[in-house]
Parts: structure tokens; C-alpha cells; sequence
């Protein structure tokens, strides 16, 4: 398409003139021609969304290998061959290999968005075309065609209404809103207004709920605004999610460390002399490899997977691994108000009625008036197992009343209709007409209290028929005033006994001097767990923000109740107007001042999100709509909606909450904070462990001692740090975990102590090993030099492998002592330690591997001394941890 063509659709139609529209479109409301439409086809494309530009799956496997640690991995991989550890090697590429296909079937997962976007277009659409109407398929409409409307449709793309007659558009999955918009065709005179606001325009993929029109197509395809919300998902960045930011940190420190030690190992050695340098370039190279933690990738890995299993089972889905992790480290939630914190379904909350307010969970008399005209003049029909299908509000109605026990099918069965005056935008008034037992006739009336206030002459109470009064009116608004600032929708019942049926049916002659009844306050609600999960986000440091395409007043009074904000604080609401204005430099600085959001468009949220980023805060954004798409995609974490949500929200997201449940969101990150907190004591184990094998091997390299071969290094490292480094990953929460701040953007793997606990907790792993060996040197069992050599080689080997073992139990709390943590309460952990014992055992015990591994058999004596070099670690770090509680942390 042209420029010029984009040009021409892209403009405020709903500030302009039907006939201004008609023209600037060259159409008439008679439709287009056949071959018109042909022409257009052309200009404009079909009205279908873009699929845009698809990687090859062999282009996404590739750029799985971009990442850091693969790298640092794949280095690795080759410095085995050259080492002529083969075996090593190829489990490396396998690891790599794996974590390659896992991030290629999670990117194929991330473009179901735009698909599902695609998914729902609706397949017809009425059209005139050529003088007559036709049906045809929605993906053959062009600009310009005339587009006929009635309840039940789905809009087919973007269009200037030109006829409405009491129509109500659904438009949730756009603009957060659960209630219908009523329709007209009336000019608009301000141009920067959200969609919400322009009651004149109908949008793609929205619903018609109530009445019928026609609209001229002013935009299709990518051209509407769900084309729109398609483009943006297309450009929207993949953020990096702090897991893979703190990995890929991982691995350029590990690099710098190895290529270090490396380089000062090979120095070292030349100066000291009596070494070839091909042997001590050999030597270095093995050091490396043993530095580097292969299975950190894969472990961390399987500690996600073991994660999203156990948030599933708690209605978590987790549709990428890292999202696990990066829950534990929100610091926001930016959270969709409809059906995320809200019902997204109209529930009425107050009465007034007889001059009393009744609350909704209070009884109410089945013969009270303003029940019956609730349910009487109400256009919701009741299917034979109680669904009630209709437009929202008069459903909440009918609900009310059935809830209360009040039996509308069978009233009505004893009080048919028998006329009506259907709903008029113009008089905001609907009234139906009923046939009573005696041979009266109940004329019943709802509307907008101001409008139906005007018409009524009298008021009810208990019966008691008086006339309007100045102070009954007062008493009536102020109720009404008090509803309004409760956020609540306010609708006026009124009524008229008449002894025959209207002869005239007009407006004017059957809705005046009425008799009042009642008023009606409703609301889409708050969920009751939600107010106890915002107030448990508090608690843990995370603060919630609303976003929603509501009013401003609706929005705040639901922030209030729910505990987002506190009563009066109005400074903490913006709308979308006034965020407009802003530029996102201004936006990003003031972020901090805002909680709630209201009225705001797709744009609206993510620029939210990325100032919040822009602040260093992790986010994570809940959405149920289309609407919500391209903000669940930009932030840290997106979380869609299991039930509610469209296929577009839970493409674009992370998570899916299956039960639609905000609660579930918090116990979602007691789970990523335990994930993070797991695999933060795997790279501690697993970084100890490797310091600890490269100190040893190093130092004994420096003072001539031959320790530590390097099929040892290998079988320990798989063995020591396989299985206890994966049970570390279910390790249970530990107690007050949701007491404390978010981690935030600026943690990172090393961060709380681990940092310092790797470097003291590898140097006591080395001392301890060299201990040994040299114990085993000076006070031998055996004589000989071999017999005396082969016996410290396998001790310092066993103590070496057991001291990792022991290590583990230590690693269970960075800070608090094994014995408060539980030490046997991880069942997994405790047969993973014993796995490993039993496999590092038989390299020694088993006659056969000895040879293999270059070993010697130890008597009990010689066990004893590893044993007890052994578990001293555990000890030794308790009083070091005790210390730290007692002086560092406390």
C-alpha cells in the first residue's frame, strides 16, 4: 500500500461529518461497486493481518548460540578435545545442544501472538455492494464499503458509524472497559481522545451487543487498530530476562578468571623451570576446563523445569522457563484492571429503595418494586438451565434478582410484556408494559436517574404512593451522588399502574408522571482475593500499579478497595489524556508517582512498562485482552489470562494463570524467589566446588606435587556435581522468604553473600584437600615411594569428592545454620548425596576401576582421616556463618 494510501486512512474520521467521511472514503451508503472493490483489493490488500517476516527454524537454532555461556561452553567443549578428554566433550555439546532446541521451541511458542490475532477476524460480514446486501468473507472488505450491524456481529474492521439505533459495542479486548458502550453517530470535536471515547467509531474484533447500524470501513487489515496492536507486537523487543543477564554476567567473569588463571599458572610454571612448555600449556588447559562448571546451564535448566511443574499444579502455567525466575525478582506489577483484579462481570452493589439503602449481600422482599421493574424491564433472556444471555448491565440485574429468590421466569409467566419502548440513547430510557392479574397493566421504567428523575411525579414508600417533593429529590440525588463516588453505575426504576394498554406508545405520552421506585448501584468488582494478594505483594516489596481503559473515577474507587491506593489520594491517578502530554524522559521520572492508570490505549501501556524498566525495576504485566498484547511482550514478564483471556494476551505472554486468579500471581513468585534462591545455592555449590579443584590442582602444581589427574577432575565433576546440584534445586522454601525486597534488576547470582561464601567456602575445600595429601605424604601407611604416592593421590581424590558431598548440606542456606534449614527434610537431596557417594566409592573400592582411575585401595584407618578431612567442612562454615549472622547481617 502507498503512502498516500496509508495517509488517507489513518485520520480522526470521528471528529469529521458522516457526509465529510462518505466522501474523503468515495462512497456512498448505496456500497461500492464489484469493480470498485477490485480496484481497492488492489490499492489496499486484503483486510487480514500481516504475518510479517518468519525466522527459519535453522535461523532460530543458530541464534541460540549467541548466548555467552554457550560460548564459554562450546571454548570448553574444544579445549577438551585438544586435552584428549573426549567423553567430557561430548557431553558438553549435548548439554548445548538440548538448551539450543528448549530456546527454539520457546521462540516458535512466542509467534502464536500475531497468529491468534489472525485466528479472530471474524469469517463474514453484511455488506451493500452493487444496490443490494451481501455476505461475504470478512478478509474481502475494502475501505470504503458500507457494513450493516445488528446484536451478535463481530466488527469486521474499522468503521464510522453512520446509522445507530440503540446500539452497544463490547469493546474490553481494546480498552479494558467490561461495560458496552452505547453508540451514536454524533460529530466529535476533540481529536486526541482514546478509543474508548469515540462513540461514533466501531472497532475490528469488538462485539455487538445491543441494537443495530451501519458503518462506513475507514480502516482494514493493518490499518486497524488491532493491525496496529499486531505491529507493535512484531517490534516489540524481547527483554532480556535477569536469569539470562545474570548467566551471560556468569559467564564473562568466569572467562576473565580462567584465561587468568590459565595465563598465570603457565608463567608461573616456566619461571619456576624443569617443565616443557607443550606439558605446562597442557596443564593450564586442564585447569581451565576444570574451572569452568559444564552442567551450570543444563542444571539450571532442569531446576526451571522442575519449577513450572510445581507452579502448574498451583494453576501457574509457565509457557518460557526463565519467566520461573524472573518472577522472584518483580518489583512491579503492572496489573490489567478488567478480569485481572476485577470480575469483568456487572454485579449490582447497592439498592435504594423505600428510602433505604439495602447492600447486595442484605435480604430484600420478593415484593419489593424496584426488584420487580429490575427484572421486568429487562431484555435478558434465561435459557432452561439458567444462563442468562444479554447485554451485561441488564444481566446483572436479572442475577440480582434470581440470587435474591425472586423467580423472573415464573413472574413473568404471571406478568407477560405486552408492548414496549426499546432503549433510546437520546432519552437514555427503556420501559416495557405488563399485563398484572387483576387486569391492570404495570408500565415499568429504567434509565439515567437524571433523565428518569425529570418524568416522575410521585415516589414509593413501602406502598405509600406520595407526591415528588423538593427534599424527596434531594434525598434521591444525594444517594445517587453517593453511588457515583463509589464508582458505581447508577440506573433510576420507576413505574406507572395503568388500567389499559397505552394507545399511543410514544415516549412522550407513556413515560411521564411516573412514580418512583428505587436506584440501582453496579459495579464490575473487585475479587475478594485480590485486596489479600495487593496487601501480601506489599508485604513482599512489590508494589502494584492498575492500568485500565476505565474512567478515572471507577478506576480509583476499585484502587481504593482493592488497597492499591489509600482513600483522597487522587495525585497517585493519571489518565491517558494527561500522559499524552507527557514526553517518556518526563514520563520515566515522575513513573514513581503513579499507581493507577485510567483511560488509557495499548501505546499507553507500554510506555508505562518501559519507564518503570527505565527506573531499573523488573516488571511484570497481567492482561486478559488485545489490547494488553504488546505490554505483556515488552515486560520482563508477561502474565495472560487462562479463562477470560484472549488467545492474542496469552500468546504474548510468559505465564498463563489457569484459574484467572491475581492471588495466584504471588504464590507464582514465593515460587521464582525459591527458584532463584536454589539456583543461586547451586552456583555457589557447584562454583566452590570448581575453585576448590583448580586451587588444589594449581597450588600443587606450584610446589611439585602430582595430585589430582585429570579423569579425576572429570569423574568428580560428574558426578559430585550432577545430582546433589539438581536436588539442591528442590530444596523447600525457606521461612520469611516473601518478607523480603525484590531482588530488582541490579542483583545477580553472586549477590547476598554468595560471593564471598564461593571464595572462602573453595579456598577451605583446597586447604582441606592438600591437607590430606600432604597428612598422606608425611605419615604413611605403606613404604615405598609408589605405594606412598598412590595412597595420597586416591585420599586427596576421596576427600576432594566427599567434601563436596559434605559441602552440600552447607550450601542449603547462604546465611542460616543446616540445623534450623532441616538437614534430612529434602528426601531427593539426601539419595542424590548417598547416589554420588555410592558412584565416586566404587572408583576406589571395586577392584577393576582402579586401573581406570589410577587408584589405590584404603584400609579403615586411611577412610577414617577422609572421612573426618571430610565433614569438618560443616562445622567450619557454621562458626563462619554464625559469625556473618552476628556481625554482617545482622
Amino acid at each position: 500500500m502507498s503512502e498516500e494510501k496509508k495517509k488517507q486512512l489513518n485520520q480522526p474520521f470521528y471528529t469529521e461529518e458522516i457526509d465529510a467521511v462518505l466522501e474523503k472514503m468515495e462512497t456512498t451508503t448505496e456500497g461500492l461497486s464489484t469493480n470498485e472493490v477490485n480496484k481497492r483489493l488492489d490499492d489496499y490488500g486484503h483486510n487480514q493481518l500481516d504475518e510479517g517476516k518468519k525466522k527459519s527454524w535453522l535461523s532460530k537454532f543458530g541464534d541460540q548460540f549467541k548466548d555467552f555461556m554457550i560460548i564459554v561452553l562450546l571454548v570448553a567443549a574444544v579445549l577438551s578435545f585438544i586435552m584428549g578428554d573426549q567423553v567430557e566433550a561430548i557431553m558438553i555439546i549435548v548439554v548445548v545442544m538440548i538448551m539450543a532446541v528448549f530456546g527454539v521451541i520457546q521462540e516458535a511458542k512466542a509467534e502464536e501472538a500475531i497468529e491468534a490475532l489472525k485466528d479472530m477476524s471474524t469469517p463474514n460480514a453484511n455488506v451493500r455492494r452493487d444496490n443490494t446486501t451481501k455476505v461475504i468473507k470478512s478478509n474481502e472488505l475494502v475501505p470504503g464499503d458500507i457494513v450493516l450491524l445488528e446484536a451478535g456481529d463481530v466488527i469486521p474492521a474499522d468503521m464510522r458509524l453512520i446509522e445507530a439505533a440503540s446500539l452497544k459495542i463490547e469493546e474490553a479486548a481494546l480498552t479494558g472497559e467490561s461495560v458496552p458502550v452505547e453508540k451514536n453517530i454524533a460529530v466529535l470535536d476533540q481529536e486526541d481522545i482514546g478509543i474508548g471515547d469515540r462513540i461514533n467509531m466501531a472497532y475490528m474484533n469488538s462485539n455487538v451487543t445491543y441494537g443495530r447500524g451501519l458503518g462506513v470501513i475507514t480502516g482494514t487489515g493493518m490499518n486497524t487498530e488491532v493491525g496496529k496492536i499486531a505491529n507493535m507486537l512484531a517490534q516489540a523487543d524481547e527483554t532480556n530476562t535477569p536469569l539470562k543477564e545474570n548467566l551471560n554476567k556468569l559467564g564473562k567473569v568466569l572467562s576473565i578468571v580462567i584465561i587468568g588463571i590459565c595465563v598465570i599458572m603457565f608463567a608461573v610454571g616456566m619461571l619456576r623451570g624443569g617443565h616443557d612448555w607443550i606439558d605446562m600449556l597442557l596443564t593450564s588447559v586442564s585447569l581451565a576446563v576444570a574451572a569452568i562448571p559444564e552442567g551450570l546451564p543444563a542444571i539450571v535448566t532442569i531446576i526451571l523445569a522442575l519449577g513450572t511443574q510445581k507452579m502448574a499444579k498451583r494453576n501457574a502455567l509457565v509457557r518460557k522457563l526463565p519467566a520461573v525466575e524472573t518472577l522472584g525478582s518483580t518489583d512491579i506489577i503492572c496489573s490489567d484492571k478488567t478480569g485481572t483484579l476485577t470480575l469483568n462481570q456487572m454485579t449490582v452493589e447497592e439498592v435504594f429503595s423505600n428510602n433505604e439503602t439495602i447492600e447486595a449481600n442484605e435480604e430484600i422482599p420478593l415484593d419489593n418494586q424496584t426488584l420487580k421493574i429490575m427484572t421486568f424491564c429487562n431484555d435478558t433472556k434465561i435459557s432452561d438451565d439458567n444462563t442468562l444471555i444479554g447485554d451485561p448491565t441488564e444481566t446483572a440485574l436479572v442475577k440480582f434478582g434470581m440470587d435474591h429468590g425472586f423467580d423472573v421466569v415464573d413472574e413473568l409467566r404471571n406478568a407477560p410484556r405486552v408492548a414496549e419502548i426499546p432503549f433510546d440513547s437520546d432519552r437514555k430510557l427503556m420501559t416495557t408494559v405488563h399485563q398484572l392479574a387483576d387486569g391492570k397493566f404495570l408500565i415499568a421504567v429504567k434509565g439515567a436517574p437524571d433523565e428518569l428523575l425529570k418524568r416522575c411525579s410521585f415516589f414509593d414508600v413501602h406502598g405509600d404512593i406520595k407526591s415528588m417533593t423538593k427534599e424527596q429529590q434531594e434525598l434521591i440525588l444525594t444517594n445517587n451522588t453517593n453511588m457515583a463516588k463509589q464508582a458505581l453505575r447508577v440506573l433510576a426504576m420507576a413505574y406507572q399502574i395503568s388500567e389499559s394498554i397505552p394507545e399511543d406508545m410514544a415516549s412522550e405520552s407513556v413515560e411521564r408522571e411516573l412514580i418512583f421506585s428505587g436506584l440501582i448501584g453496579m459495579i464490575d468488582p473487585e475479587r475478594k482475593e485480590a485486596a489479600d494478594a495487593v496487601k501480601v505483594a506489599k508485604e513482599a516489596g512489590i508494589r502494584p500499579v492498575m492500568i485500565t481503559g476505565d474512567h478515572r473515577d471507577t478506576a480509583e474507587a476499585i484502587a481504593v478497595r482493592l488497597g492499591i491506593i489509600s482513600e483522597g489520594q487522587h495525585e497517585a491517578v493519571i489518565t491517558g489524556g494527561e500522559l499524552n502530554e507527557m514526553s517518556d524522559d518526563e514520563l520515566a521520572k515522575r513513573i514513581e508517582q503513579y499507581s493507577v492508570y485510567a483511560r488509557v490505549s495499548p501505546e499507553h501501556k507500554v510506555r508505562i512498562v518501559k519507564a518503570w524498566q527505565k527506573d531499573g525495576k523488573v516488571v511484570a504485566m497481567t492482561g486478559d485482552g488485545v489490547n494488553d498484547a504488546p505490554a505483556l511482550k515488552t515486560a520482563d514478564i508477561g502474565i495472560g489470562m487462562g479463562i477470560t483471556g484472549t488467545e492474542v494476551s496469552k500468546g504474548a505472554s510468559d505465564m498463563v494463570l489457569a484459574d484467572d486468579n491475581f492471588s495466584t500471581i504471588v504464590i507464582a513468585v514465593e515460587e521464582g524467589r525459591k527458584v532463584f534462591s536454589n539456583i543461586q545455592k547451586t552456583v555457589q555449590y557447584l562454583l566452590a566446588a570448581n575453585l576448590g579443584e583448580v586451587l588444589t590442582l594449581f597450588i600443587a602444581t606450584m610446589v611439585g606435587w602430582d595430585t589430582l589427574l585429570p579423569v579425576h577432575l572429570l569423574w568428580i565433576n560428574v558426578v559430585t556435581d550432577t545430582f546433589p546440584a539438581i536436588a539442591l534445586g528442590l530444596e523447600p522454601v525457606e521461612q520469611g522468604i516473601m518478607k523480603l525486597k525484590p531482588r530488582g534488576r541490579s542483583s545477580d547470582l553472586f549477590s547476598g553473600g554468595v560471593l564471598s561464601s564461593i571464595v572462602y567456602q573453595g579456598i577451605l575445600e583446597a586447604g582441606i584437600t592438600l591437607g590430606v595429601y600432604m597428612f598422606a605424604i608425611t605419615y604413611p601407611v605403606h613404604s615405598g615411594y609408589e605405594a606412598i604416592h598412590a595412597d595420597a593421590l586416591t585420599m586427596s581424590y576421596a576427600t576432594l569428592g566427599l567434601i563436596q558431598l559434605f559441602h552440600a548440606f552447607n550450601v542449603k542456606s547462604v546465611r542460616e545454620s543446616i540445623f534450623k534449614v532441616g538437614l534430612f527434610k529434602n528426601k531427593t537431596f539426601n539419595y542424590a548425596v548417598l547416589l554420588s557417594f555410592v558412584l565416586l566409592a566404587v572408583t576406589i573400592v571395586i577392584p577393576g576401576f582402579n586401573d581406570i582411575f589410577k587408584v589405590a585401595h584404603l584400609d579403615a584407618y586411611q577412610w577414617g582421616i577422609v572421612f573426618g578431612a571430610s565433614i569438618a567442612i560443616i562445622p567450619i562454615v557454621e562458626i563462619v556463618k554464625w559469625v556473618q549472622r552476628k556481625t554482617v547481617y545482622k
